[in-house]
């Protein structure tokens, strides 16, 4: 038996996706999808619309050595990600308690989210990363967070 963390879990009144990692992977699979799109920014991870639904939006970033996001959540968005080359670093920090939990996720790799699920996404490497995510219903703007060491985070 195992558990699985709140904020992982997708809501039970559904406008997502029904299965976010298996949309996220199979475009991934499917690089003429993406591929033309594929850019980086020197200044910040770069984003592009890939695919867009009635109940979920597709999109392509990329990351070069050092970008990151800040601590944030999506909105009240759903969804997952996958790394499709690279490597990113996911800090993903749960509210009303402190600290946070590392992940490091390679090539081939997904992290799933649910509506509350806050996190922050690093190139920590010395190469460049790409990743596919997928957010249900849309990609909603990120509210940002702080990290306090006793409540953990904090709407900014």
């Amino acid at each position: 038996m195992f558990a699985v963390p709140e904020n992982t879990v997708i809501s039970a009144v559904r406008t997502a996706p029904q299965q976010p990692t298996k949309i996220v992977r199979e475009v991934a699979a499917d690089r003429s999808r993406w591929a033309h799109l594929l850019r980086y920014d020197p200044v910040e991870r770069w984003a592009a619309l890939v695919e867009r639904t009635a109940t979920y939006e597709v999109w392509l970033m990329g990351w070069l050595p050092g970008q990151h996001t800040d601590l944030h959540d999506h909105g009240g968005a759903e969804g997952a990600f996958t790394v499709v080359s690279g490597a990113l670093s996911e800090r993903v920090a749960r509210r009303g308690q402190p600290g946070e939990v590392l992940h490091v996720v390679r090539t081939g790799q997904s992290r799933v989210f649910g509506p509350d699920y806050v996190h922050q996404v690093a190139n920590e490497g010395t190469d460049p990363a790409v990743s596919i995510h997928v957010f249900g219903p849309t990609r909603a703007p990120m509210v940002p967070y702080r990290l306090d060491p006793v409540d953990g985070p904090v709407q900014s």
